[in-house]
């Protein structure tokens, strides 16, 4: 079929994921590199430092996704990457509004008042303009192309457990944190336990969202993207150890989690990589 009759990424929504790319780069970086210091440098102050790291590791995975998937001319190609963020946008929006009060709003110091405003101004502008250019996207003409080799029914079922457990277990930390707080490895507050929620569900939507793309030529900017939240989950681990509390069964269930992702991401990663687009 002539490739005309494919859908385009339409400029819009490659604009927009270009620059929501860079927005959550500036998150990430700051959350994961200076994870300590966010009192300072992050729109609220975030305790353990693990918490901060977790939250940085997402956000720079995303940087991935929707950079990567910025650069896709079909739809079907770049299509992985809006639902889920779409998604995490709109929550962290409500949760940001629901506990505006811990925010460095009124803070001292310019950069942390600063970045906190900044913060706010994201997350009311980005979901309402991806909801838009989404809308506009689908009313574009054409269809997809027909899937070349489809995932083996091992990778989706894996996929499917993950996307699952991640949306149940994070809209469960989003509308009854204070059930699910003596369940998490460390120690939450509410509001973290609704930022991580968030994660959750945006990232399991992610997940779905691929087994049900079922193409390899469609999934590489999706598949980087889970193998480096695997691996920056697992360099938390090994930064914060003590953080844990071992004496919580989630521990080591968090941990194997952990690790079923950077696998799931690196055969991923591998596999779409040798699938000719």
């Amino acid at each position: 079929m002539n490739n005309s009759n494919f859908k385009k990424t339409t400029a819009g929504i490659r604009i927009i994921l270009y620059v929501a790319s860079f927005l959550v780069l500036s998150v990430g970086l700051s959350l994961y590199f200076l994870s300590e210091k966010t009192d300072t440098y992050f729109s609220w102050t975030i305790n353990p430092p693990l918490t901060a790291a977790f939250l940085g590791a997402g956000y720079l995975a995303s940087f991935l996704i929707e950079y990567l998937s910025a650069s896709k001319k079909l739809w079907a190609q770049a299509r992985p990457a809006v639902p889920g963020v779409w998604v995490f946008t709109i929550l962290t929006s409500i949760v940001t509004i629901i506990h505006r009060a811990r925010f460095h709003f009124n803070s001292p110091v310019f950069i942390t008042q600063a970045g906190t405003w900044f913060w706010l101004g994201i997350y009311i502008s980005v979901p309402i303009a991806l909801g838009m250019l989404w809308v506009l996207q689908a009313q574009q003409p054409g269809i997809d192309p027909t899937r070349k080799e489809t995932l083996p029914a091992w990778l989706r079922t894996i996929l499917n457990l993950q996307g699952l457990v991640m949306f149940l277990f994070g809209a469960a930390m989003l509308l009854v944190p204070e059930t699910i707080i003596p369940l998490w490895p460390w120690k939450l507050s509410v509001l973290t336990s609704q930022a991580i929620g968030a994660w959750g569900v945006g990232i399991g939507i992610i997940a779905l969202h691929a087994s049900w793309e079922n193409d390899w030529t469609r999934l590489s900017p999706m598949m980087v993207s889970y193998l480096a939240y695997g691996i920056l989950q697992t360099i938390n681990l090994l930064r914060y150890p003590d953080t844990l509390d071992w004496t919580r069964f989630s521990a080591p269930i968090y941990m194997i989690f952990v690790l079923s992702i950077l696998l799931t991401g690196a055969y991923g990663t591998w596999k779409a990589r040798q699938t000719p687009n």
